[in-house]
């Protein structure tokens, strides 16, 4: 299976934007990948909530909204399967979820089980996260998807034989990555795979550098350059 990572910029509250990236990367892609990954809250962009409820339920979406109905249409037309993080709205409550859409249904949807995603301190409630640590199946190969911290905080509920995809946001430094966090990131994933597939989107306010890694037994295996929009695409 070929797998994309990609490392676009997002905007924070700008979904039509947001989606068209998605979009630019299916055509990009086009018979080229069989699956697609984008990195935590891509679809919305990791700072777009302001901890307020009222206001927040409208960023928020449903998996059985409209907005991801478009995204069952785009696996069809492009013949590609989508991962991406999303703010997602179930009811009255708020989740940073995971979404895995294959020819034009919902395969798969995880909710992160850390608290990190949010403000905690300010946040009720209506701010939920996950309980349930799965896997799903496509095109032959079992997968498990860990949002960011949750490798972090949990490793232990993400051992897998199999493939594990870490979508996160995180807006370290390059200096910073390049000067021994990535390396502790290749072996902290090892603590739950021995194969992992991480992508970090592009930002501006806050800046985030991006890049796209294969992790294997706690070696990068593959990268891209961080600060530049670009897909990974793995062998797997």
């Amino acid at each position: 299976m070929r797998i994309g990572l990609v490392s676009y910029r997002c905007e924070n509250n700008n979904i039509p934007f947001n989606l068209h990236q998605i979009e630019s990367a299916l055509k990009e892609t086009k018979g080229k990948t069989d699956l697609l990954c984008f990195g935590e809250a891509f679809l919305q962009g990791f700072d777009s909530l302001i901890w307020e409820y009222e206001t927040d339920q409208k960023t928020a979406v449903a998996a059985d909204g409209e907005i991801i109905q478009q995204l069952c249409r785009w696996t069809e037309e492009y013949g590609t399967a989508l991962l991406t993080g999303y703010i997602e709205k179930a009811d009255d409550k708020i989740y940073s979820s995971c979404i895995v859409i294959a020819e034009g249904n919902i395969l798969f949807n995880y909710r992160r089980i850390t608290k990190g995603w949010k403000e905690y301190r300010r946040t009720d409630s209506h701010y939920c996260e996950g309980s349930e640590v799965s896997s799903f199946r496509l095109h032959g190969t079992n997968i498990r998807i860990a949002l960011c911290g949750d490798l972090w905080d949990k490793p232990d509920r993400f051992k897998t034989d199999d493939l594990l995809i870490w979508p996160v946001y995180v807006n370290y430094s390059v200096s910073e990555w390049e000067n021994g966090i990535l390396t502790e990131y290749a072996l902290q994933a090892c603590k739950a795979a021995s194969r992992t597939l991480m992508v970090n989107p592009l930002d501006t306010d806050p800046v985030n550098h991006g890049g796209a890694f294969f992790f294997q037994s706690g070696k990068i295996k593959d990268s891209i350059p961080f600060d530049r929009e670009g897909i990974l695409i793995a062998e797997i």
